[in-house]
């Protein structure tokens, strides 16, 4: 199946820019994929999306927001409580299954993918979850217009897309930018985690947020030497690298979020050797 950009943007975007247009410059970090529901999810759709999807005023396409409009989390879910967000959440099985375990907390699942939110939504009827919602938007402009400042107590970034090629890197979602975004909706002392399964991706989240002054390690050192994962990945040529004997002495890898259930994705990346690499952070 082909793929087109999600937003019509270009790398080389040019022309006055003003805040309402200043987030839809940059290059996106996804692809637009078949959006018709069918089935289940089309059930599921129908039935729940009334109170579960976060109804947001767009201006240009599907998963944009209007950056006049802010979330008040009170009154989407009936109660003040911790706010969790997962950005990219799939098909709904890490943020449900933590909603279930959870329920004094609140669940905002941030995704572009149609499918993905009827999944979720499926999965919230068969748990009869109450405390989640969910919202079809991109994501920098979730984290900022969307939401209030200070408003997130957990950030979460599970898996994002890799783009492998180096000319496609600038498409990474995890970068400068990014952290700022991230650093202005959460609160202070708020938790980042981060996992991907790809060892250059988890290099260049790691370099990101140890040079944020916004953010600290609270692992650091931590998963280094000759048994980290990223010396692993050098020592037996993991991801088609050829082996080499680098070893990682920086660390600062996380263990692994318990709280982040073996997802399928999680499940193939397991299946194809490769290692997982945490990263957890705290706002300063």
């Amino acid at each position: 199946m082909t793929t087109e950009p999600a937003l019509p943007v270009s790398d080389d975007a040019d022309g006055a820019e003003g805040p309402e247009t200043q987030h839809f410059r940059a290059p996106v970090s996804f692809v637009r994929r078949g959006s018709r529901l069918q089935g289940r999810r089309q059930q599921a759709w129908d039935e729940l999306s009334d109170v579960f999807v976060i109804d947001v005023p767009r201006v240009s396409s599907d998963t944009s927001v209007d950056p006049e409009y802010v979330f008040d989390a009170e009154a989407a879910f009936g109660r003040k409580a911790p706010l969790v967000v997962e950005i990219g959440s799939g098909l709904g099985e890490a943020i449900t299954h933590a909603a279930e375990q959870n329920p004094e907390k609140n669940y905002l699942a941030v995704e572009v993918y149609l499918p993905g939110l009827a999944q979720t939504l499926q999965r919230i009827g068969q748990k009869n979850l109450t405390n989640v919602r969910v919202v079809q938007a991109n994501a920098p402009e979730v984290l900022s217009t969307m939401l209030p400042a200070g408003s997130v107590d957990e950030l979460w970034v599970f898996f994002p897309d890799p783009w492998h090629k180096t000319r496609h890197h600038k498409r990474r979602m995890v970068k400068d930018s990014f952290a700022e975004l991230a650093a202005r909706a959460l609160v202070p002392g708020g938790l980042w985690r981060l996992a991907t399964d790809w060892s250059d991706y988890a290099v260049q989240m790691r370099d990101v947020l140890d040079a944020s002054p916004c953010f600290e390690n609270l692992h650091p050192g931590e998963r280094g030497g000759p048994d980290g994962p990223l010396t692993q990945v050098h020592a037996q040529g993991l991801e088609g690298k050829e082996a080499s004997d680098d070893v990682d002495t920086r660390g600062g890898w996380a263990p692994r979020f318990e709280g982040r259930t073996l997802t399928s994705f999680e499940n193939k990346a397991h299946q194809a050797n490769r290692l997982i690499f945490d990263l957890t952070y705290r706002k300063a």
